[in-house]
């Protein structure tokens, strides 16, 4: 599929729909569960093509993997794995930081290959690992994919991690400390509380890790044996493409397995929206998100730098406010799957919006928009968050439609059920 035409949608009844787990919580507890002690079963329903991506490079270390009805099973290796290996991480970022970083712990000689667009986005990790004595050779350009690492492991206990440039680069070191090697990391940066930290941390301890914080220094001590299970939450992500129609739409939208107790920091999502009149409540099913009540809405004048996968979502729901919007603290996803800020404004000005980029986010001004083919830049949440616009007003098409498979395959054939639903 090269392009997918949104079709308007009036919803008429509670809108629901399955969202895979998240990678973000599920390639993390992969890593635990992969370099540490005990065989594990990591409770979710589907996944996407980021957790196939480390579910293939765990297989190549010769980690034991299954999937099963209710989750995928681990064989925890215990730090013994296959010292040689060439592992292609795709276009998953969790797996390219998260693996590498595990793999220069433990220990060997790997060759990491990545796709394209990965190959394209920045590897200020490496830097670190090389400063630590790890032996990178290039074989591309440096500080990206593809590069050979040759590691007798980490005997340093007392690393420092920049989080402007990535708070996977200071998750990644935290989930190889608490699977075997006790660290004490000094973070500096101004994501330093950032709520991805905080989710690493609340999932180490899960494991049974004990985490010491002191300031913006962490001290860990690395659990004993993996618990027999761990439940992984639905992606919050994706989900808030769903509950952003709550707002957008006048719905009603109840996603399951997302709850007001996630370890997932998007939650402030939600929040945006009850700030504007979207009442919300948990129940057993999961969050209701109902805007049935909400007649219009002020725009949006918030730092979206520690929840900023949701940039593009607000920024779709910007034009149809009545006052401007205004999101800060988007530097680093210029260095995402795409250059996140210039996706926003190039594809509001398709669409007739106006729209002023910054270095750190955007300005966007209430307008109609018109109608507009969109290009996705190969980057799934810029295809998921731009086709909110179609589904208000129609006569919006989103381009390669299908790099959403990296995080929810399914996505743009539940707007095909929801949209027929509807009418």
């Amino acid at each position: 599929m090269d392009l997918y035409r949104v079709k308007k949608l009036t919803p008429r009844k509670l809108l629901q729909a399955e969202v895979p787990a998240s990678k973000s919580l599920l390639n993390r507890a992969l890593i635990l569960a992969a370099f540490g002690k005990g065989d594990v079963l990591l409770r979710c329903g589907s996944y996407a093509d980021d957790t196939e991506a480390m579910l293939s490079c765990l297989t190549a270390l010769g980690i034991g993997t299954e999937r099963r009805s209710d989750g995928v099973f681990v064989r925890g290796c215990g730090g013994i794995i296959g010292r040689r290996a060439s592992l292609d991480v795709r276009s998953a970022g969790t797996a390219a930081r998260f693996l590498t970083v595990a793999l220069a712990f433990a220990g060997g000689d790997f060759t990491m290959t990545a796709s394209a667009q990965m190959q394209r986005r920045p590897m200020e990790i490496l830097s670190v690992l090389e400063r630590a004595g790890v032996a990178i050779e290039y074989l591309g350009e440096r500080g990206h994919f593809p590069f050979r690492m040759i590691s007798n492991g980490i005997a340093e206990t007392h690393i420092t991690v920049d989080t402007d440039m990535s708070t996977q680069y200071a998750s990644g070191l935290l989930l190889a400390a608490a699977a075997g090697h006790p660290l004490s990391l000094r973070l500096t940066g101004s994501r330093t509380n950032g709520s991805y930290i905080a989710m690493t941390l609340q999932l180490m301890e899960k494991f049974g890790a004990r985490c010491r914080r002191t300031g913006d220094v962490i001290e860990v001590t690395p659990f004993d044996r993996s618990p027999a299970c761990i439940e992984i939450e639905a992606d919050l992500s994706g989900a808030c493409y769903f509950y952003a129609m709550a707002l957008l739409l006048r719905a009603r939208v109840c996603i399951p397995r997302v709850h007001f107790s996630t370890l997932q920091g998007d939650i402030r999502f939600l929040r945006l929206l009850e700030e504007r009149g979207v009442r919300l409540s948990d129940g057993p099913e999961g969050i209701l998100a109902d805007g049935t009540g909400v007649r219009d809405y002020p725009g949006f004048d918030v730092d979206m730098h520690d929840f900023s996968d949701q940039a593009l979502t607000v920024a779709a729901l910007a034009p149809f406010a009545r006052t401007p919007s205004h999101l800060t603290g988007l530097s680093h996803t210029r260095r995402q799957e795409s250059d996140r800020v210039r996706a926003i404004a190039e594809n509001l000005t398709r669409l007739g919006v106006p729209v002023q980029e910054e270095e750190d986010g955007v300005l966007i001004a209430p307008a109609q928009p018109k109608d507009a083919v969109l290009s996705s830049f190969g980057d799934h949440r810029v295809a998921m968050a731009f086709s909110l616009i179609g589904l208000k007003t129609g006569g919006v098409a989103i381009e390669d439609p299908l790099c959403c498979a990296k995080t929810f395959p399914d996505y743009f054939s539940i707007l095909d059920r929801i949209t027929a639903e509807g009418h």
